[in-house]
């Protein structure tokens, strides 16, 4: 009789040369998407005008979206067995350009800073698409997923100031 609950276990360890490509391409992104949230947490409190509600409902959105893609980039990290430093101080540093404003604002003048945020970002993640190419498919599929989702919530909310 064979015991069905009897598993072998097997560690398998990324390619050092790999994962630190990984690492240096993705830290970046979640960097940045950590930023957003705080920032795009920042604009969802502020946010004033006509169409308020619109605004600020697809904030939270953006919001809980850039959390989830930074954890999925955070994860791919640790799963080769790196760290990922996202402590506050690391990630005040990368936002150190934004251009939310600390107050309340018009609602144009937050989704500009807004996009201003996610267009930083969507540059660390071209440049994440562009530099796994050669390096690691999976995590470069995991850069893909989230320019594309983040592409989206860009569109949706770039098209509150189309007139």
């Amino acid at each position: 009789m064979t015991d069905i609950h009897t598993t072998s276990e097997t560690a398998t360890v990324a390619d050092p040369t790999m994962a630190a490509a990984t690492a240096q391409f993705l830290s970046p992104v979640v960097l940045g998407l950590e930023a957003l949230v705080v920032n795009g947490k920042q604009a969802h409190w502020h946010v004033r005008g006509a169409n308020f509600i619109g605004v600020h409902e697809l904030l939270d959105t953006i919001v809980s979206h850039a959390q989830d893609w930074s954890d999925l980039a955070a994860e791919r990290i640790v799963a080769l067995g790196l760290p990922i430093d996202s402590r506050l101080q690391s990630v005040a540093s990368k936002a150190k350009q934004t251009s939310v404003p600390a107050g309340f604002a018009p609602s144009d003048v937050i989704i500009r800073a807004v996009l201003a945020d996610i267009d930083a970002v969507l540059g660390d993640l071209q440049a994440a698409v562009d530099g796994l190419d050669e390096t690691d498919l999976t995590s470069q599929d995991v850069a893909i997923e989230i320019k594309r989702g983040l592409d989206k919530d860009r569109w949706f909310l770039f098209a509150h100031l189309a007139a």
